[in-house]
């Protein structure tokens, strides 16, 4: 290890020391906060866009939602300060672990947000093809109406997700520039929760998740489930064989719809609820990981198959 420290340490970019961990509140401190810079233009346009749907009755809101949309939203905001320091300490450790640590540049954002947005692709598919991720990502499909505050609904325990960016830890990025990177992209997909931007130049749309990419994304039609996970860049779905272009209107919502819409708990544990129910009915191992890891999609059908060969009890 010390003979690769001193070999990088030669270059320019790479040579950056270690961070102290002493050091770690102040690094906290002084990082940028972009998100809470940027909350009260979000809740400007929010209001906005929901005053223009009541007052041409396009019908884009339902109370129900919004409210759940909004304490979700809070209690996001409230546990990521609570967790920031935890998670400044995993992106230090892994800095100071690894021999190759670049220097605080800022250009290297733009190299940090390609790879960032590359592992957020996986991060994203995975958490449709496992039902244990999907456990974490759920709650941002519960909205049957779209808007601005469908991107408040990220859920409480979605923060296990960030073993999907060591990967982007493991290059060398300064912890700062993660953590900015992280906060940009996060901004981005705020603005694609809209009807009101529809279809933009066929280059732009080529590239970027755009909202017309990603209200494919939100559709529950056969022909839109588990497509366009990119975050921003579609492109990566095109590579890979996600990619759907928005054709017939978008029906928004799961296949089986939650009804409780205004209660954060619910809309946030639903699906860990029912998972652990499905565990203790389960009659085997290989049953038991299969309702925990197993493609949602195919758990869903195993429980309508078998609920359509139960035999219906009858009144003696």
């Amino acid at each position: 290890m010390e003979s690769l420290e001193s070999f990088f340490s030669g270059w320019s970019l790479f040579g950056a020391a270690p961070i102290p961990y002493e050091h770690i509140t102040q690094l906290s401190a002084t990082a940028p906060n972009i998100i809470a810079w940027a909350v009260p233009v979000m809740l400007l346009l929010t209001a906005l866009e929901m005053g223009f749907s009541y007052w041409h009755d396009h019908g884009h809101y339902d109370k129900h939602e919004t409210i759940g949309s909004t304490f979700v939203g809070i209690g996001n905001l409230i546990i990521s300060a609570a967790i920031k320091i935890a998670m400044i300490y995993v992106m230090v450790a892994v800095y100071n672990f690894i021999p190759w640590r670049m220097e605080l540049q800022w250009w290297t954002l733009l190299p940090c947000y390609v790879i960032y947005d590359l592992c957020s692709y996986w991060a994203h598919r995975i958490s449709h093809e496992s039902r244990f991720f999907w456990a974490t990502h759920v709650v941002h499909h519960t909205a049957e109406h779209y808007n601005l505050t469908v991107s408040y609904r990220l859920s409480w325990i979605q923060y296990i997700k960030i073993i999907f960016f060591v990967p982007v830890m493991l290059v060398g990025f300064h912890p700062i520039i993660f953590f900015v990177t992280n906060q940009f992209a996060t901004l981005f997909q705020f603005m694609q929760h809209t009807e009101y931007v529809r279809r933009l130049h066929p280059w732009l749309e080529y590239i970027f998740a755009t909202p017309s990419n990603h209200r494919v994304h939100h559709g529950s039609q056969e022909q839109y489930i588990d497509k366009n996970y990119g975050a921003t860049f579609i492109f990566w779905d095109r590579i890979f064989g996600t990619y759907e272009p928005e054709d017939e209107q978008v029906i928004y919502g799961i296949t089986t719809n939650i009804d409780n819409k205004a209660n954060p708990l619910h809309i946030n544990f639903h699906e860990v609820k029912d998972m652990i129910e499905d565990v203790r009915q389960a009659k085997s191992l290989r049953e038991k990981w299969f309702y925990i890891f197993g493609s949602p999609v195919q758990v869903m059908n195993l429980k309508k198959k078998r609920e359509q060969v139960e035999p219906v009890a009858v009144e003696a």
